[in-house]
Order: C-alpha cells, then sequence, then structure tokens
C-alpha cells in the first residue's frame, strides 16, 4: 500500500503512477514502477497531481525545487496516458 500525495488515499502500489526524481536530479513519471531514484506516488487522476502541486507535496517529498515546466510535462504525460 502506498498514499498518494495529492488525495492522501492508501491505495495498492499498482492502482498508482509512480513519479521519480532520478539520481541525476530529473524529475519524471515511472509507469513501470521500477526506475532507479526516490518515488512519490499519485493517482493516474490529473486532479490528483494538480492537489499534489497545489500543496508542494511532490517538492517536499523529494526535497527539492521543482521547475513549472516540470509539472506542466507531467500534466501533460498523465492526460496522454488518460486518453490511451
Amino acid at each position: 500500500m502506498r498514499q498518494c500525495v495529492g488525495c492522501r488515499e492508501m491505495k495498492p502500489k499498482k492502482e498508482l503512477v509512480r513519479v521519480v526524481k532520478s539520481p541525476e536530479g530529473e524529475i519524471d513519471l515511472d509507469p513501470r514502477g521500477k526506475a532507479p531514484g526516490r518515488g512519490a506516488y499519485v493517482c493516474p487522476n490529473p486532479e490528483c497531481l494538480r492537489r499534489a502541486i497545489k500543496s508542494k507535496a511532490l517538492e517536499r517529498g523529494f526535497s527539492a525545487a521543482i521547475p513549472q515546466a516540470v509539472y506542466d510535462r507531467l500534466l501533460e504525460e498523465m492526460e496522454a496516458a488518460g486518453d490511451a
């Protein structure tokens, strides 16, 4: 079980999308959940990601400031995955 950083609900790991900060410092979605680095989990719902952005939950989880361009790209990727 993992906690979504957006809605704060506990859900099975397979139901969540992992956002990962790689050892090089890049932040990206990790749909398989296998990429190396620090991870945070969010529901596969753009609204949960927006809540996590608004509350700065990802910044706290990764102990780093996250540029707006990265948030925009994460939202685009999540919305595109939802349309597929």
